[in-house]
């Protein structure tokens, strides 16, 4: 079992080993949630931020009938999504 404390300021001290293999960097934000006498932290992924010229193009184009809001929509989620 791992041990750490905390200070008089309320911070505490993760050790390098658990935060090596849960991939956490200096300045990772972390949620806090309270579930009884237990405190979990659960990583905060970043979303980065997705421009119109990251999506230009995600569409392909096969016929020259006009996409529906819809099918805009769906590609760009789809671009969205292989962005991350």
């Amino acid at each position: 079992m791992i041990t750490t404390k905390l200070s008089t300021k309320g911070q505490i001290i993760i050790p390098t080993e658990i935060r090596r293999r849960q991939g956490w960097d200096p300045g990772q934000d972390l949620e806090v949630e309270e579930r009884g006498d237990t405190v979990l932290l659960r990583p905060i992924r970043a979303v980065e931020r997705t421009t119109v010229d990251d999506l230009l193009g995600c569409l392909p184009f096969s016929s020259r009938t006009p996409k529906t809001i819809e099918e805009m929509d769906a590609g760009i989620a789809q671009g969205a999504r292989r962005q991350r």
